[in-house]
């Protein structure tokens, strides 16, 4: 029997208590009966390691509170691989479906849902700006079925993070993904904050991943910066080819892009995000209405470096930032 999360309302604490203490039921460790059994589907956008851990971090957070796989918990995620029309059938066929709850990782596949299923809760992951995305009213107050994390990262940080490895820095290239929001705003944020430092900045946009490379050459910079913008993180040995062999340094939004080649990145923690999303989904099916749950901040921010890889792009890494670094590669 799958539970039914009826927005707006309080689920009934005796049938819940009902519900979870049937017959055969699995004791939680140290926290009495399983919850009762719940279905949830997800969508991402695209494979990457970042968009990856936030689901493993969802998977795990629902386990902490007592949600295990394959006993009272059934989940499942499906991936377009950026295409944009198989996530719009999968969005249809999740509007069709009999799931209680559905996880969205990433900005297109939120907005995909929230266009066709308004009836369920949506909790979403790392989309940067949900506001503008036209997902919920506002960050204190959704307003609707939709709710989650937001992966925002203050351009204005990262930028003085860049400028101690490149102190000279006076062009920065960026590359985003014109049809993704969350990229444009990213790319907005960091074009207002270098032309504030008097650093000229120029700018190349791509439709999807196999672009990313001729977008990179295009741009005549000391460094490139790049944002948490999936067609292009996807594709990011791309750009660290062309920064290696141009001498020129590559900063990124997500740790996991230093490991593929990057030379620093200031970041969020997604496995950490993925566990924090799985907390609101867990206040969601406990009763709580998405309209109620404001948007959450993911505020663990990492420095991770690649000394290596700065090597290879002609960079060597101060020791002021190195001993900033959370992580060294």
């Amino acid at each position: 029997m799958k539970r039914r999360a009826l927005l707006g309302l309080a689920l009934v604490p005796g049938l819940l208590a009902a519900c979870s203490t049937g017959e055969g039921a699995t004791p939680a460790p140290g926290d009495g009966d399983l919850p009762a059994p719940v279905a949830i589907a997800a969508v991402t956008i695209v494979s990457h390691p970042s968009l990856d851990l936030i689901y493993e971090g969802v998977k795990e957070g629902l386990a902490d509170a007592g949600y295990v796989e394959g006993e009272n918990l059934d989940i499942r995620l499906e991936n377009p691989q950026g295409d944009q029309s198989t996530l719009a059938n999968i969005a249809n066929t999740f509007a069709n479906g009999d799931e209680d709850l559905y996880v969205a990782i990433a900005t297109p596949p939120a907005q995909a849902l929230a266009q066709v299923i308004t009836d369920k809760p949506i909790v979403f992951a790392s989309v940067t700006d949900p506001v503008a995305a036209g997902l919920v009213d506002s960050m204190e107050e959704p307003g609707g079925n939709v709710t989650g994390t937001s992966d925002q990262i203050p351009a204005d940080a990262q930028l003085e993070v860049l400028r101690e490895i490149v102190p000279d820095l006076a062009t920065l290239g960026i590359v985003y993904t014109s049809a993704e929001v969350n990229a444009e705003v990213q790319a907005r944020g960091m074009q207002e904050a270098a032309e504030a430092a008097g650093i000229d900045v120029e700018v190349a946009t791509v439709i999807n991943s196999s672009e990313v490379q001729q977008a990179a050459e295009s741009l005549d910079v000391d460094a490139y910066w790049v944002g948490n913008d999936n067609a292009v993180v996807s594709a990011i040995e791309s750009i660290v080819q062309v920064a290696e062999a141009n001498g020129r340094f590559l900063f990124t939004s997500d740790a996991d892009s230093v490991a593929r080649g990057a030379g620093a990145s200031y970041a969020t923690d997604y496995k950490a995000q993925g566990v924090q999303t799985a907390r609101m989904i867990t206040r969601i099916l406990d009763g709580a209405a998405p309209a109620d749950v404001p948007v959450e901040i993911q505020e663990s921010l990492e420095l991770t470096i690649n000394p290596e890889a700065a090597e290879r792009m002609g960079f060597t890494l101060p020791e002021s930032v190195v001993e900033k670094a959370a992580r060294t590669v």
